[in-house]
């Protein structure tokens, strides 16, 4: 004997049954790549972030941290991370800088704060960075806290993110 069927419901046709199982499946299928695509981007975006304010705490970090003392090491970390005019202007000052540093004992250890990207996109950034640091020198031996508020502005060259301008800010 045949199941009967409430009154009123037809039998969908086994056609149409798998038409609309393929079609639930293609849509199923498309926003999964869609969401998948969008999440992806989004890793790739925070990977960017990441990796620009890491250079540019690095960066800020060198800049901020001299010592006399082995002022060839330290001049060699802030160029190693810088590009463009930067690079030029520091290379340039760096043999007077040397003699400065050297004459005056000077010693500054840098702490980075706070570090914020102004703009971004896939081959340049700004940001702002607050940096402190203790200085001291044959003027002040006792050493002093300075405060710096750093504007860097990087590019991405090489697959590393270098500095290629600094300017203090405010």
């Amino acid at each position: 004997m045949a199941a009967r069927r409430p009154h009123g419901m037809r039998q969908v046709p086994p056609r149409v049954m798998t038409a609309g199982l393929v079609a639930a499946t293609v849509v199923t299928t498309a926003l999964a790549l869609w969401l998948a695509v969008g999440i992806h981007a989004q890793n790739e975006a925070d990977h960017r972030r990441q990796g620009i304010l890491a250079a540019a705490r690095q960066s800020a970090l060198n800049f901020t941290s001299l010592d006399y003392r082995h002022y060839d090491r330290d001049s060699a970390n802030v160029l190693a991370g810088a590009t463009g005019d930067f690079k030029k202007q520091f290379t340039a000052q760096t043999e007077q800088l040397t003699k400065l540093v050297a004459r005056n004992k000077s010693v500054s250890e840098g702490q980075v704060l706070e570090a914020g990207i102004v703009r971004s996109d896939e081959d340049s950034a700004r940001v702002l960075v607050v940096a402190d640091s203790k200085v001291t020198n044959t003027a002040v031996p006792g050493g002093e806290a300075r405060t710096y508020r750093l504007q860097l502005d990087l590019v991405h060259k090489d697959g590393r993110w270098l500095t290629s301008d600094v300017e203090f800010v405010g």
